[in-house]
């Protein structure tokens, strides 16, 4: 009977034991599926464990504390909104709400119009261009608080510091820049423009070398010059890159805060505090973290949100 079961067997397989346990090809193939599948998890934990216990857990503490008037050594008092309330109705964070808007919406729009000027003059395939790009680039991965001590430097107020030596130049200067309410602010936009043009260049340097060349002949057949190409041609094929450098643009200038607290630190007169400097300011020079952390937190949801709408309103126009 054994020897007749095992000649109708069909090849490949194994028949189970008298006492019913799994056969060995079955086991073999899902241990063979599980592996895998493991893999890549196993290559992924070591920076998801990193970002768990220096990102995620911080996070949620700061959640956490939002909701209570922090006292160390005394013990946290639960007060639940209020610090939201406090947060909304504080003119200090009122007043850097409007800064860090301006700032930011400066910032956005400079870096990528910059950024597009550079893209256009470093684009090409000549073995030249990569030295001057990677010059170009070189703000990008310098140290913000650097940057910011080089910048105070040029912006000396005297009138033979070297940002007046060129305005005079010009007959223009001699301007007190950081020093000044008036000046201020328009002055860290500028270093901003200045830091951040040069990453959104490579993004849209990569957009541009996906435009097919084939376009840009059919439009100087049909008789376009170089502004009706630009127009018809390049801006609509950019439009991809340019709603991710929208969404980082955004976000990057709502969270702003080295160059700011490096150059003037909020002032003068608090002509520069954005959100992050007065979060700043609030949790650790006048000890109220349960304030900050709302703050924190509010500033979270607000560039959440914007992702998430910028996203929505992307993939909604992609789908037309």
């Amino acid at each position: 009977m054994t020897v007749a079961r095992e000649a109708t067997a069909i090849p490949g397989t194994t028949t189970s034991t008298r006492d019913g346990g799994v056969s060995t090809s079955r086991t073999r193939r899902r241990r063979r599926g599980w592996t895998p599948a493991l893999v890549p998890w196993l290559f992924l934990a070591p920076a998801l464990l990193l970002f768990l216990y220096f990102k995620f857990i911080p996070m949620a503490e700061g959640i956490r504390l939002s909701l209570y008037k922090v006292q160390p050594f005394l013990g946290d008092i639960f007060v639940g909104m209020k610090n939201y309330a406090t947060v909304l109705n504080d003119a200090a964070f009122q007043d850097s709400a409007v800064h860090t808007l301006v700032l930011a919406f400066g910032q956005t729009l400079g870096s990528m119009v910059v950024g597009f000027f550079l893209a256009l003059l470093l684009e090409g395939q000549a073995r030249s261009l990569w030295f001057v790009r990677s010059a170009v680039f070189l703000p990008v991965v310098a140290a913000t608080a650097v940057i910011g001590e080089i910048w105070r430097v040029l912006y000396f107020p005297d009138p033979n510091g070297f940002a007046n030596h060129v305005l005079s130049w010009i007959g223009l200067g001699p301007s007190q820049f950081l020093d000044s309410p008036n000046s201020a602010l328009i002055s860290v936009m500028l270093v901003g423009i200045w830091k951040n043009a040069p990453y959104d260049m490579v993004l849209i340097l990569a957009g541009l070398a996906s435009i097919p060349r084939e376009q840009y002949e059919a439009a100087a057949i049909d008789g376009t010059n170089v502004f009706q190409r630009l127009w018809y041609v390049t801006l609509p094929a950019l439009r991809p890159v340019v709603t991710i450098l929208l969404t980082l643009a955004a976000i990057r200038g709502l969270r702003v805060f080295t160059e700011v607290y490096v150059l003037t630190g909020g002032g003068p007169a608090g002509a520069t505090s954005v959100w992050m400097t007065t979060v700043f300011s609030r949790g650790f020079e006048k000890n109220d973290i349960g304030v900050a952390s709302a703050a924190s937190v509010m500033l979270f949801l607000v560039t959440f949100a914007l992702t998430v709408i910028v996203q929505v309103w992307r993939r909604a126009r992609e789908a037309r």
